[in-house]
């Protein structure tokens, strides 16, 4: 038996095929819907649009951990939806979808909303609170914010 390979793998919604797009479905459902019991509107129609990026760790095919950046209509790039499955954490996932992420959105300036207790997490990735604390879903969020970097 061969041994599975974990990649960061990343795709416009165009380039993803029906089994990916559902597997990435799958996993965020899994986690904010059914773990998380936030009934959403999981389907917002940003996932189809031309500047989404879709990133995910896959173990062989079955993707472990993702997340999306969104481009918003000043510039700004939002990551979004970043979750990891249950069997994975504490794997460093989250981490390497970050950086990935970072590199693709480059020197642009990138917000997120995190659950408040991951304030911690995405500070290491020079994202600091930019509001106040609010609650989505009963969670606790916390806007964050990274400025743009100027060359």
């Amino acid at each position: 038996m061969l041994p599975k390979t974990t990649e960061i793998r990343a795709a416009a919604f165009a380039d993803l095929d029906a089994r990916t797009f559902h597997d990435l479905l799958k996993l965020r459902i899994d986690v904010f819907v059914v773990e998380q019991h936030c009934p959403y509107p999981e389907l917002d129609g940003r996932d189809v649009e031309p500047g989404t990026r879709h990133l995910w760790v896959a173990d062989d095919d079955l993707p472990q951990a993702y997340l999306r950046i969104l481009a918003e209509p000043d510039g700004t790039a939002r990551i979004g939806r970043v979750v990891v499955a249950p069997a994975a954490r504490g794997g460093g996932h989250a981490g390497r979808l970050m950086t990935a992420a970072l590199e693709v959105v480059g020197n642009r300036r990138c917000v997120l909303g995190a659950q408040s207790h991951l304030v911690g997490f995405y500070s290491r990735f020079g994202f600091a609170p930019s509001g106040p604390e609010y609650v989505e879903d009963g969670i606790p969020h916390t806007p964050m914010r990274r400025e743009a970097i100027d060359d």
